[in-house]
Order: structure tokens, then sequence, then C-alpha cells
């Protein structure tokens, strides 16, 4: 029988690459709209201050989820790397691992995100106004924290193995889902935020469960088994030990951003909407980042375990050239346009006015974006991550917090919380180059440390 998903280990780097890549970063249009339409309904059905309330869950929500994302992207490496040697043993362990996994987390995730959510909303200095709102949309979206763990996971095997049209195809059936049921809820039944949040949960429900099904019929040698769901030591430590600092800087980052975003709601309603509408927005600016890089741990990772160096460092060049060049062509659309952008997810002049302030400051500098995640995402493939997440928390994190502590109460600027972002892309890009130029990053005798 013909395998239906082939290593990325053979033919050409650029078509090869291309290929893989390509579904990830439809798959990542999908999800981005997904999270969009949301936001473009509440606002336009809701009103600003519904869409603020959403807005604001953003950074909380990746602060909680992030931390177990990086720790599946480790899984993912390990994944690749026995695929790519073909060594189905080992291959099967993890991927049985990396699901029970995946269950424990998604149960401890549910507990975590519906019990604390209120105190860490107060602390983010989230206004009354919205704060009912706030907590009714993140209670319900944490309800289903199981469902949206388990198809990260599922996704991250999928694609670790070469197969990025399966996960494509089941994130445009929860779209449209998910599009259908918000319309049904927020403008037929007229319930709210909360409408918005369960249409979520049940889209990525079915996501899951079109994921789950086909890992567990493919008579690939990733094919999942039940009842050989459990943890097996050895490859769970190899995952935490590349996965844990991913997982770590993933959640110290998402609090240094829920700082930020908690700058953004000391300056009111307009502002929260502003900003919440241009995040959308930098979530499409984002996907050519997001897509490559991951094609490029995945292609990184299958080579280092076939043990074809030369084309990794290869496939490395190319990757971060297109990662870069279309980053910064999605900024320079997304900079022209940003009124339109803005409008379209809520009309109110002074909501506009703060979002195009934003995207007008941050849109020309994806391209450091871009070359910073797409180094970071090499090393991941070689399994270093250590020397990226101290990069990352140090710029990211900490400069980002510092300098939001030393001038915002000189200034009283939003503008400084919108220079932040750009002063600390700028600042991780050049270390990250100096490491990349200057570091033996693959190594034939020692690609796992």
């Amino acid at each position: 029988m013909r395998k239906c998903v082939q290593p990325l280990t053979s033919g050409s780097i650029l078509k090869r690459m291309f290929f893989f890549a390509l579904p990830i970063l439809l798959g990542n249009l999908f999800q981005q709209l997904y999270n969009t339409v949301d936001s473009l309904i509440v606002g336009n059905f809701l009103g600003s201050s519904a869409l603020a309330a959403v807005s604001s869950s953003g950074s909380l929500i990746f602060m909680l989820i992030g931390f177990l994302t990086g720790i599946s992207s480790g899984a993912g490496v390990i994944v690749s790397k026995f695929f790519g040697g073909n060594d189905i043993k080992n291959l099967q362990s993890t991927i049985h691992t990396t699901v029970a996994f995946g269950l424990v987390a998604g149960i401890l995730m549910t507990i975590i995100g519906v019990v604390f959510s209120p105190q860490i909303l107060i602390l983010m200095d989230t206004p009354e106004s919205v704060m009912q709102e706030s907590i009714t949309y993140l209670k319900i979206y944490f309800s289903g924290s199981l469902f949206f763990v388990m198809y990260n996971i599922f996704v991250g095997i999928l694609q670790a193995v070469g197969d990025s049209r399966h996960p494509l195809f089941y994130l445009i059936i929860s779209s449209i889902v998910n599009l259908i049921l918000d319309i049904i809820f927020i403008a037929g039944f007229k319930t709210g935020v909360g409408g918005a949040a369960l249409a979520t949960v049940i889209s990525q429900i079915i996501s899951a469960l079109l994921c789950f099904i086909q890992l567990i019929r493919t008579d690939e040698s990733y094919r999942l088994q039940i009842k050989k769901i459990r943890f097996h030591k050895n490859i769970l430590i190899q995952i935490l030990k590349i996965g844990l600092p991913s997982g770590i800087q993933n959640s110290i980052i998402a609090f240094a951003n829920v700082i930020v975003q908690s700058n953004i709601n000391a300056f009111g309603e307009m502002a929260m909407a502003g900003y919440g509408a241009y995040t959308k927005i930098e979530g499409f600016g984002f996907l050519p980042i997001n897509s490559f890089t991951m094609a490029l741990t995945t292609f990184i990772s299958q080579n280092v375990g076939a043990e074809n160096y030369e084309r990794a460092k290869k496939g490395a060049h190319f990757g971060i050239l297109v990662t870069v060049i279309l980053a910064e062509l999605i900024g320079i659309v997304v900079f022209i346009f940003a009124p339109q952008m803005i409008a379209a997810f809520d009309s109110t002049p002074e909501v506009i006015k703060f979002g195009i302030e934003k995207s007008r400051t941050a849109a020309l500098f994806y391209f450091l974006l871009a070359y910073s995640h797409s180094v970071s995402a090499i090393f991941r493939g070689v399994g270093k991550t250590v020397i990226p997440m101290i990069i990352m928390i140090l710029f990211w994190c900490i400069v980002r917090v510092a300098f939001l502590s030393i001038t915002i109460p000189i200034t009283k600027s939003i503008q400084m919380v919108y220079w932040v972002y750009p002063l600390t892309w700028g600042l991780s890009s050049i270390v990250f180059l100096f490491y990349y130029k200057k570091s033996n990053w693959i190594n034939a005798k020692k690609v796992d440390k």
C-alpha cells in the first residue's frame, strides 16, 4: 500500500516545505477566522463593551493554554525525529504518551480556567463595565479546555509526521460550524458573549473528534490505539526536556502580554476595543510566521532523525527567507488598509482611532517578529530549546514589563504600549542573528542537547 504521508527527508526542499506549509497556512487562516468571527459578530451585534470583554480575554487564554502548546511542540519534535528515522517502536510510544499527557493536562486546565479566571481578570484591572461579560466568556470557554488541548495534541501529531492536509479540512469544517452557531446564538437567540464562547467550544469539540477519528482509523505507523494510551517514562522525559522550555517561554511571554493588556485596560473601553480589533488583524499578519515556523520545526526534526544534516541546514535558510518576506508583505497591507480593517469590527470613531494607531506602529516591523520566531523554530527542531527560551523571556517579558513600568507612569501615553512590541522584536532579532551565526546549531553527534 502506498503511504499517504511521506517524510520530508527527500525531494525538492522548496516544493516539499512549501506544499507542507501551505495547508498549515490555510489552516491557520481558518483558525484565525474562527477566532475573528466571534469578534466581528460580537462587535457588530453586541457593541463596543462586549467586544472589549471578548478582546481582553485573549491574553489570559493564551497564558493558560500557551504552556501546554509548548509541551506539545516538544512532543512534535520527538514524533518527527522518530518518524523521519523510521523508528516505529519509539514513534508509537511517543504518540501514546503525548495523548495521555494531553488528557491529564486538559482536565487540569478546565479546573484552573473556570475557577481562577475571575480573580485573574481583577488583577488585570479589567473595567467593571465589562467584568461580568468577561467572566461569562472565560468560564464557558475554559469549560471546553479538554477539547482545545486534545485538538492541539492531535494536530501536532499529524503535522509532525507531515500530514498538514487533514487538520486543514477539519478546521474548515469547524470554522463553518462556528460561524453558523455564532449567528444563531448571538443574532438569533440573543445569548450575548456567552453564546460566542459556546459556539467556539462546540466547534472545537467537532474538530478534535475529527482529528481523533483520523488517528485511530489510519493504517500508517502513527496510528493511535486507545488501549495503548499511557505514560512511557523515558519518552515523557524527552518530551519535557524539549517542550518544557517552550511551555515556560509561552506562559511567561503570555504573562507579560497580560500585563500589557492591563495597561491597555487602564485607558478605558474604547482603547480595549480598538486594541482588541487590531490583535485580530495582527493574528492574520502572523499567519505566515506561524505556518513556516511550524513547517521549519517539522522539516528539521525529520531530517535530523534521518541524519540528513546538510538538507536540514538548507531548509533552515529557505524557511527564514520565506517567512520574513511574507510577514513584511502582509505588514505593508495591514499598514495601508488599517482603517477599513478596524472599522469592520467596530465603527465607533474612537475605537477606529486606537486601532489605527496600534496598526501603524507595529505592522512594518513584522519582519523582525518573523526572524525571531524562525530561528527559535530551527533550534526547537534540533532539540535546543533552552537558549531561545532565555532570549525570548529576556526581551519579550522582562524588557517589555520594565519598559512599560518606567514609561507609562512618566508619559501617561498609550503610545508606549504600542511601541513596546516592535522594540522587543528588534532586540530579540539582533541576539538571535548573532546566536544563529556563531553557534553550531546542528551537530551530527549532539542534535538533542
